[in-house]
């Protein structure tokens, strides 16, 4: 079969007994927290908001760690435009008071 695949043997029962490293454990179990603070929030929290909320919790993670694994899961905060007044262009008529 190797030979077929054009791959080596050792390659080959390397991938078999592959594990994941401890640092890949850890960032599992740190989405799963991501997540579940994410859902709690209903979408609201970004990051810093997140990471306060893991170290409140005694997780020790990095803000840059979190905005990493939120990248990968594909989540973000929901953000709100802040109102702004804007002139208008047209002519602003005066109506009477009934």
């Amino acid at each position: 079969m190797c030979k077929v695949l054009k791959v080596s043997r050792s390659s080959y029962y390397k991938y078999l007994t592959k594990s994941l490293s401890p640092r890949a454990i850890e960032n599992k179990s740190f989405e799963d927290k991501i997540l579940a603070v994410y859902k709690e929030s209903k979408k609201r929290y970004g990051a810093p908001k997140i990471h306060n909320t893991l170290i409140e919790n005694g997780n020790k993670i990095s803000l840059k760690r979190v905005q990493r694994l939120m990248r990968k899961l594909g989540i973000r905060s929901i953000v709100m435009k802040k109102f702004r007044p804007q002139s208008s262009k047209s002519k602003v008529e005066d109506k009477v008071n009934i």
